[in-house]
C-alpha cells in the first residue's frame, strides 16, 4: 500500500499598509492597490527570514495584488525562488467602499453597511464581492494549487478573506466562521492535504494566526 502523499501551503498574510493601520476597507486589483509601508516590509522581511530555515519550500504562489506581490516578492527572494501569481487568491473587492474607514462607509453607505454586516450573499459598494463569491473562487484556487503541486511545500502569500477562508474550508467549518477569525499582518498559518489510497483525501490545520516572534514558529520542522 502506498505510504500518503503530504502537500502542505504555508499561507502567510501581507504585511501593512498605510490602510491597513488606518483600518480602511482595502480589497483587491479594483481598489485603490496600496503598497507596502516600510512597517509592512519590516514585518514581512521578518517571516522570510524564518522561511528560509524551512529548506523543504519548493515555490511561492501569491495573489497579484500589489501588497501582496510586493510582499512575495521578499519571501521568495529570501528563498531563492521564483513568484507565481494565482488571481484566485486575491482580497474580496469592496467596489465604492475601497479605502474608507467603517465609520466612512457607515456615514455614506449606512443602510447598505447593515445588509452586509454578518452576510455572506451581499456584494458590497456596488461592484465588491460576497463571502460566497470570494468563497468560490478560492477553493476553486485551492483545488488547482494541490492538483499541480501534490507533495509539495508551498508558501501561499495572501489576504484576511481567502486565507480565512482556505482554513474554514479544511476545518469543514460553516463560512460564518471567519466572522470569528483574527488573522494579524504577516502571520503565518499551516496546512497539510493528504492523499492515501485507503482514507482517500483529508488535511489539517498545523498552525493559525503565528508570527516569527511566537515560540510556536521557533521550529518550523514541527510542521
Amino acid at each position: 500500500m502506498a505510504g500518503p502523499v503530504s502537500t502542505t501551503l504555508v499561507l502567510v498574510r501581507h504585511g501593512v499598509t498605510d490602510h491597513t493601520t488606518g483600518r480602511r476597507f482595502s480589497g483587491g486589483l479594483a481598489g485603490s492597490d496600496p503598497a507596502l509601508s516600510e512597517e509592512g516590509r519590516a514585518q514581512v522581511a521578518d517571516v522570510a527570514r524564518w522561511l528560509a530555515t524551512v529548506s523543504s519550500v519548493d515555490a511561492v504562489l501569491s495573489s497579484p495584488v500589489r501588497r501582496t506581490r510586493e510582499s512575495a516578492d521578499v519571501i521568495a527572494s529570501a528563498l531563492g525562488l521564483p513568484v507565481v501569481e494565482e488571481a484566485g487568491f486575491a482580497e474580496m473587492e469592496f467596489g465604492a467602499w475601497d479605502g474608507l474607514t467603517y465609520a466612512e462607509v457607515g456615514e455614506r453607505h449606512g443602510e447598505e453597511l447593515e445588509q452586509w454586516v454578518g452576510s455572506l450573499d451581499h456584494a458590497p459598494g456596488g461592484t465588491g464581492e460576497s463571502f460566497r463569491q470570494v468563497e468560490e473562487r478560492v477553493v476553486a484556487a485551492l483545488g488547482r494549487v494541490l492538483e499541480e503541486h501534490a507533495g509539495r511545500t508551498v508558501v501561499v502569500v495572501s489576504h484576511v478573506t481567502p486565507i480565512k477562508t482556505m482554513v474554514a474550508h479544511v476545518l469543514q467549518a460553516p463560512l460564518p466562521s471567519l466572522f470569528r477569525m483574527q488573522l494579524s499582518p504577516a502571520s503565518v498559518s499551516v496546512l497539510s492535504f493528504f492523499e492515501t489510497e485507503d482514507r482517500g483525501p483529508h488535511a489539517t490545520m498545523r498552525l493559525f494566526n503565528g508570527t516569527p516572534g511566537d515560540l510556536a514558529l521557533g521550529d518550523p520542522g514541527h510542521w
